[in-house]
């Protein structure tokens, strides 16, 4: 069975608009720290570079201290019943490690008795936000709960108190693999680009298989702590992998793939000489230059064959096993209770296959429908343009996640 000729203009129009929303693979997401002692609430807020930027109109700078501090000081609070405690400090900069703002509040309460925590930070920039927050009550106890635009409140004097993460049910870690990948702007687009390079349902099949395998087993040894490999490099390995799907897409349809091989894989050599001499490249010399040997044999070798579906079986495990790494980003944040680890990996990694699965056959029905309507254009043009915005979407993250200018 064969692909359309056609393809659809949705896809190519879409891809722009996803592009412009992403900055990084992982969920939108900050960290709290909440200390109850006495009658104070001592609260320091962590908020990561990425989620900062989401404060100025462009998203790409940052905001000031003062507006930072401002915008948490009006969304985070404690309550003793129906009664607000005031703010008695706060908001107060601290030093944080590189990538990452945190502030200080400390609340003042007149009761001690139904105490409410609540922050509503960010959930009105992504409304699939997620705070990872650690309580630590009057009476050493530690309690950690998850605050969604769902659950902005935590009731810390009752039933409520207990560790969300060890009552939470399979569905609630199979929604947060679906929204991995729905939030996850660079996945879905690796996922466009394997159905872009898929001549046939065949191929297609490979290549999923290959990269389901690869991600499932990366996913398990990076949250049982097995491996866990540095995040920066994962997130720049991601973006590569989507340029390297654009690249080999362009030649395949040029028939030229050495052109391409040496460009990219160039490329790369020259992001490990900028490390060698001292550029503000932060990606390790050996990791770009086999980088670039890999991508150069890999174009290389695809291009050459008739039939390239069963290698891509073998390319798709490849970089499944870098994305793996990616989607363990959130549950690594996150202090799973070992007894259910295998039932939550369980669901988070079945979570991730209905997100993808539904990418890939809402990009196929997309495809049935606008071919039925007459509505596409000519696969190859559609490929090349597709291809090429692949390539310039994966180096310009690439760049991003692995260049520091200062």
């Amino acid at each position: 069975m064969s692909w359309s000729p056609r393809a659809p203009l949705a896809l190519l129009i879409l891809g722009p608009i996803w592009a412009q929303t992403a900055c990084a693979h992982t969920l939108s997401e900050s960290y709290s720290s909440w200390q109850i002692n006495s009658n104070t609430v001592r609260l320091q807020f962590t908020v990561p570079d990425l989620e900062a930027r989401r404060l100025s109109e462009s998203g790409k700078e940052q905001p000031t201290v003062e507006q930072l501090g401002r915008y948490l000081a009006d969304r985070v609070g404690v309550a003793t019943g129906e009664q607000r405690c005031p703010r008695t400090q706060g908001p107060l900069a601290l030093s944080a490690i590189a990538g990452f703002r945190r502030f200080e509040f400390v609340f003042t309460c007149p009761l001690m008795s139904d105490i409410k925590l609540h922050s509503a930070a960010f959930y009105d920039r992504v409304p699939s936000h997620t705070n990872f927050a650690r309580i630590l009550d009057s009476d050493g106890n530690l309690v950690e709960q998850l605050l969604t635009s769902d659950h902005k409140e935590v009731d810390v004097s009752g039933r409520a108190s207990q560790n969300v993460l060890e009552s939470a049910g399979l569905l609630q870690y199979i929604r947060m693999g679906i929204m991995h990948i729905f939030t996850g702007v660079d996945h879905m687009s690796f996922m466009l680009g394997l159905v872009l390079i898929s001549r046939r349902v065949r191929d297609l099949l490979f290549v999923i298989t290959g990269f389901t395998l690869g991600h499932s087993l990366t996913l398990g040894l990076a949250v049982t702590g097995i491996l866990r490999p540095n995040p920066q490099y994962i997130d720049a390995l991601v973006a590569l992998t989507i340029a390297l799907i654009g690249a080999e897409n362009i030649g395949d349809s040029t028939h030229r793939p050495l052109p391409i091989a040496l460009s990219l894989g160039g490329l790369l050599l020259c992001f490990a000489l900028a490390k060698i001499i001292g550029l503000g490249v932060t990606l390790p010399a050996t990791l770009l230059v086999g980088g670039a040997v890999f991508t150069s044999s890999y174009l290389m070798l695809t291009g050459h064959m008739g039939d390239a579906g069963r290698v891509r079986l073998l390319m798709t495990l490849v970089f499944g096993l870098i994305h793996g790494f990616g989607f363990a980003s959130n549950l690594l944040q996150m202090q799973l209770p070992r007894d259910r680890l295998a039932e939550l990996l369980l669901g988070f990694n079945l979570g991730v296959e209905i997100g993808q699965v539904t990418v890939v056959l809402s990009a196929l029905f997309l495809v049935y429908v606008l071919v039925r309507l007459r509505l596409a254009i000519p696969r190859p043009l559609f490929s090349d343009v597709a291809a090429a915005f692949l390539v310039a979407e994966g180096l310009f993250w690439f760049a991003g996640r692995s260049i520091v200018l200062t």
